[in-house]
């Protein structure tokens, strides 16, 4: 009997949405397999262990994030602004797969925690060409990371609007400037 091709991926997302809606200790080996609709022999067909879902999720999270380093890179807007806008973005499978490593990094797992420290770095190296120093690389991280912060927050109405369309051009183009004088 074959499985859904979909099957290892499902198994993935659940294991996900169960590390960010609930954290490490409840996404069980038992638990993911009833969220993905799935056997737990199902589950571990394609993962033998809850290690290797934690293997998975990071290797998943890594790939999303070359991904999305890549296109900030290329970016035609450049970037600095790709990634203030990016930062702006919550709930798209890269986001989720960064804060399920994120859960997986909260409660000691030191691959996950080492995973978000490569991640990071990729941000700075597609960035710093762009900054005229390591102050300026900071000032775009931290400011990226204020409107990643709110637009997560505001998703249950805790914070106000994120800036977006012409006020969040004028922010970019305020750190950019900054950035690179």
């Amino acid at each position: 009997m074959s499985r859904p091709p979909r099957a290892r991926e499902s198994v993935l997302d659940a294991y996900a949405a169960l590390l960010i809606a609930d954290g490490e200790r409840a996404a069980t080996v038992e638990a993911t397999a009833r969220t993905a609709g799935v056997s737990k022999g199902g589950l571990l067909y394609h993962f033998a262990s809850k290690d290797a879902l934690n293997e998975a999720l990071i290797e998943h999270m890594r790939a999303l994030a070359l991904s999305d380093t890549e296109a900030i890179r290329t970016a035609p807007e450049g970037p600095i602004a790709a990634f203030m806008r990016i930062s702006t973005m919550t709930g798209s499978p890269a986001d989720r797969a960064i804060v399920a490593v994120s859960r997986l990094a909260q409660s000691g797992n030191p691959a996950a925690v080492e995973a978000l420290r490569g991640l990071r770095t990729a941000w700075e190296d597609a960035i710093r060409p762009h900054a005229r120093d390591e102050t300026a690389l900071q000032m775009v991280l931290l400011v990226s990371d204020g409107l990643y912060f709110n637009a997560a927050l505001t998703i249950g109405s805790v914070l106000g609007p994120v800036p977006e369309g012409e006020e969040l051009a004028a922010l970019i183009a305020f750190v950019e400037n900054a950035a690179q004088r």
